[in-house]
């Protein structure tokens, strides 16, 4: 039971992961090289569904990765995994306080509506979504470890 625990948890981050990652690199600068106000308009809709969904998918990590904790307290590679949760609660609290309200304001932006500094206000949601990537990846890679 505890390694289809491991497994599971294992899996649910690395996708979450996999899915930041691609809006880190991969669909935020597709979206950025869109010409006139289509790649605005992509990351507004990018926006709320996503920000609908990964709340669900970040408190789920959490929990999944506190329950292998819980359920493997005494075995070798909890501390890795208590550290890859902590990493987790850093990176929500970043969400909560830093990238949400950014995001909260440009998923409602159309054309007519974005404020002058929209893309200086795009640019600071990617570097904090950069050390956030960087955070989930580091969680990833513990949970990676604890299995071995």
């Amino acid at each position: 039971m505890l390694n289809a625990l491991e497994v599971v948890t294992t899996v649910v981050v690395g996708v979450m992961v996999g899915v930041e990652f691609s809006v880190a690199f991969v669909l935020n600068p597709i979206l950025g090289a869109l010409p006139e106000d289509s790649g605005q308009l992509g990351r507004s809709h990018g926006g709320r569904m996503l920000g609908a969904v990964m709340p669900v998918w970040y408190i789920t990590s959490l929990v999944l990765v506190a329950a292998w904790a819980a359920a493997a307290w005494n075995d070798p590679g909890t501390g890795l995994v208590v550290t890859a949760g902590a990493l987790l609660i850093v990176s929500m609290i970043m969400s909560i306080l830093l990238l949400v309200p950014i995001n909260n304001r440009g998923k409602n932006w159309t054309p007519d509506t974005r404020p002058a500094d929209w893309k200086e206000q795009m640019k600071r949601w990617d570097r904090l979504h950069y050390v956030r990537v960087a955070v989930i990846i580091a969680a990833f890679a513990l949970l990676a470890a604890a299995l071995a």
